[in-house]
């Protein structure tokens, strides 16, 4: 056994006390390396809470070998929050956000989950307007019931191959919520850690709340690694709101990678019409130095209420931002 291959495995042996693993039991080290050059150890390690508890005793436990026992000048480690268990693996995670409600951002989800999946992609979206669910009409299956297990999970309901949860499913149909604070972190602990998703996911689609309260943060929690786009109209109310949404996102640490603006034009007989103003995507994207990815118009879907087909013109624009959004992912 090599000196490196030694280090490795005694570092193997550390505990995550969040988990009671090892960190070879846990599969934590996503990446080791050495400098000799620069007598330094480098880590990439995912624990279970990203505590400063959790991080530190892993630090001094992991210090004591590369620095005391091999003699390395310095080490450095990263960590990263895992994700929970009963969660896609490898799916690549996009919230989607907007500083106002009003503004397409359910709609532009849905279809985007569509478009994702006509390029070959498995989606799943949760609908995490809690107060403002839709998701499930926006997809046609109000009304439904999701089923479970005996030991209190739940499996995501699933339509055109797109698997989804929402608190639609949990309240009577046409009863609004009257939840505060802590049945909101309740039932986000259900659709992150009390779902039983299709581990083969390759995306899962956030449908965020408007604007920048407790479910933005929370979600954050579960899913520090998310990647957001921020939904705008063209109207300057909207967009001076949207640039709210983004900054609050990167102050939660989160990358936002570009801004979308619904409803920017109707079109007819090949005039364009900005019911709702010009500019608000293009200010947005400037203030937060991000890419506008797409300017939607107003428009109807010929064979559905809220889903346009992908060949449809508007079909057609989600699936080359879909194609774009893959990219950036």
């Amino acid at each position: 056994m090599s000196k490196n291959e030694e280090i490795l495995a005694k570092i193997e042996l550390v505990e995550d006390s969040s988990r009671n693993a090892t960190l070879k039991d846990s599969e934590a080290i996503k990446h080791y390396g050495i400098d000799e050059e620069q007598s330094t150890v480098m880590l990439l390690i995912e624990v279970g809470a990203k505590i400063n508890e959790v991080t530190a005793s892993i630090t001094r436990a992991i210090a004591k070998i590369v620095k005391l026992e091999y003699g390395y000048k310095s080490l450095v480690i990263d960590y990263e929050q895992a994700r929970p268990k009963n969660l896609a693996k490898k799916a690549k995670i996009l919230a989607i956000a907007s500083g106002k409600g009003g503004v397409g951002k359910s709609s532009i989800t849905a279809n985007l989950a569509y478009a994702m999946t006509s390029l070959g992609k498995k989606v799943g979206i949760i609908d995490a307007d809690i107060y403002g669910a839709n998701m499930p009409k926006i997809l046609g299956v109000e009304g439904k019931e999701i089923n479970g297990t005996a030991d209190g999970l739940v499996y995501p309901f699933e339509v055109d191959g797109i698997q989804m949860v929402s608190t639609e499913f949990f309240v009577d149909e046409n009863k609004a919520l009257m939840w505060r604070g802590p049945m909101l972190g309740k039932v986000l602990k259900i659709f992150f850690e009390d779902t039983l998703w299709n581990q083969e996911l390759d995306y899962l689609l956030i449908d965020l709340p408007p604007g920048t309260g407790d479910v933005m943060m929370d979600v954050n929690k579960y899913v520090p690694d998310a990647k957001v786009v921020i939904v705008t109209t063209p109207h300057p109310s909207a967009s001076h709101i949207a640039i709210k949404a983004g900054f609050a996102a990167k102050d939660l640490n989160q990358e936002v990678i570009g801004v979308i603006e619904n409803m920017s034009f109707f079109e007819c007989n090949d005039v364009r019409h900005p019911i709702f103003g010009e500019g608000g995507g293009k200010i947005t994207s400037d203030k937060l130095l991000v890419p506008l990815l797409s300017q939607i118009p107003i428009g109807q879907p010929k064979s559905s209420h809220s889903i346009f087909s992908d060949t449809e013109y508007v079909g057609i624009m989600y699936l080359n931002l879909a194609r774009k959004l893959i990219k950036l992912l």
